[in-house]
């Protein structure tokens, strides 16, 4: 342009262009913006109606200060300002137990999430920042972490979307007096109690004191351990076939895709992320190992990781207890009823459980076979074996209970028999592995 100084340059909006560039909103989304009244959320609120978005604000109060409903009577107050929709939830019901932190946490995403659902929004953007991403680093190293707590926390989670982590806290500042907007300030924030804000108001600042632009660097330490995740993630989802993991694969895995591996399985089956610990993920992985392994390992939100054949398989946590097995013998002149096995007349039967060495020639099968190879081919579960009833007669095995019957000791058809039958076997694996005309 004439009369235009060629030295002078384009002032780029740190807040805006850090929107732009995520590239996680497109034109035309729907986006449901949470705010909770600060800074963060303030300036991401704005930037995103400036961007030409179509926004809904959403504010969970949590009930848990004095101060609560002028909070969000200020949001309330802000969204008429930019004439937008607002959804607002307050808690009525107890904290999970636990931490207060992750307790109110767990509430505001359930609030976001029914938000999400009822303002039909394509995504839900909280206000993260680059601060937070060192913050969350920081906090993850001083209790222990492997590569993915040193992302520091995911750009991007299912419909929840943090497109301000390329932007600094100081430049949220900067945005908004620039455009004259006063944000409230959380009391929580300058509690000693937790330790974000510990890392926030003393570690850090002490830190970058002693070893100058060692905040950036952590920075960019987290964006090099995002990249590597992410390969990781990548890898492990190519391994899993069709949403199920075999104990083989996981074994052969090294140590951090195999980790990766249970973390997609656990969430695949509905679990939450993030909640498996480390000594969850340890004990996932060591019941992949050669051997007869162990009884499953339990899983939070009710879930169970079990070995079924060669699958690692997450299913729902048993909470009603077994009852005991039952053994029933008696005359019979050779009927066909269903759910029994028929041995021949004047065996002295009994209830065990497996040992070692175990074997039996099955009724309709070939050769002698060991009972672990029965158990695989049935597809009974690892963890259930050593439980699972058997019927001995003496020290022989005589019946592997819903799965087969010894051909020494089965009685032929239409001749006096005994009638035998077990109750105390997993209905659902019954129901599974029987094929049609199989003895119980």
């Amino acid at each position: 342009m004439e009369g235009a100084n060629p030295a002078q340059q384009v002032v780029v909006d740190p807040v805006a262009e850090g929107l732009r560039a995520s590239g996680f909103i497109t034109p035309g989304d729907r986006v449901l913006a949470a705010v909770s009244g600060g800074p963060d959320s303030t300036a991401l609120l704005v930037a995103l109606v400036e961007a030409g978005h179509h926004v809904v604000a959403a504010h969970y109060d949590h009930a848990l200060q004095e101060e609560s409903a002028r909070v969000a009577e200020h949001v309330r107050g802000l969204s008429r300002r930019l004439g937008l929709e607002l959804i607002v939830e307050r808690r009525e019901r107890a904290l999970p137990r636990g931490s207060v932190q992750a307790g109110a946490r767990a509430l505001r995403y359930e609030c976001l999430e029914r938000a999400q659902k009822q303002s039909g929004a394509h995504v839900v953007a909280i206000a993260h920042t680059a601060d937070d991403v060192v913050e969350g680093v920081v906090l993850h190293l001083l209790r222990g972490c492997g590569l993915a707590g040193m992302r520091g926390m995911p750009a991007r989670r299912g419909v929840f979307v943090r497109p301000l982590l390329s932007v600094w806290r100081s430049e949220i500042v900067d945005y908004l007096q620039v455009r004259g907007i006063e944000p409230l300030q959380d009391p929580a924030n300058s509690k000693d109690a937790y330790a974000r804000v510990r890392v926030r108001r003393d570690i850090l600042p002490a830190l970058e004191r002693d070893r100058p632009g060692i905040v950036k660097r952590f920075y960019r330490a987290a964006a090099r351990a995002t990249a590597l995740q992410q390969s990781l993630e990548g890898i492990a989802a190519t391994s899993l076939n069709n949403g199920a993991a075999t104990r083989s694969v996981v074994a052969a895995a090294p140590e951090p895709v195999g980790a990766e591996l249970m973390r997609q399985l656990y969430a695949r089956a509905g679990g939450d992320q993030p909640a498996l610990s480390r000594a969850h993920v340890k004990a996932m992985l060591g019941l992949a190992e050669a051997g007869r392994g162990g009884r499953g390992v339990d899983l939070p939100r009710g879930l169970r990781l079990r070995i079924v054949g060669e699958a690692m398989q997450i299913v729902a946590r048993e909470t009603v207890r077994r009852p005991a097995p039952e053994l029933s013998v008696s005359d019979c002149s050779g009927c066909d009823g269903a759910g029994a096995a028929h041995l021949k007349p004047g065996l002295d039967l009994r209830l065990g459980y497996r040992t070692p060495g175990l074997r039996m020639r099955p009724l309709g099968g070939r050769g002698t076979r060991k009972l672990q190879d029965i158990f695989v081919d049935a597809r009974v579960p690892r963890e259930d074996r050593d439980a699972w009833p058997l019927v001995f007669a003496g020290d022989a095995l005589a019946i592997v209970p819903g799965i087969a019957v010894s051909a020494e000791m089965a009685a032929r058809a239409g001749e006096p028999s005994l009638h035998v039958t077990v109750r105390g076997i997993p209905a659902k694996v019954e129901s599974l592995n029987r094929l049609p005309g199989d003895p119980i």
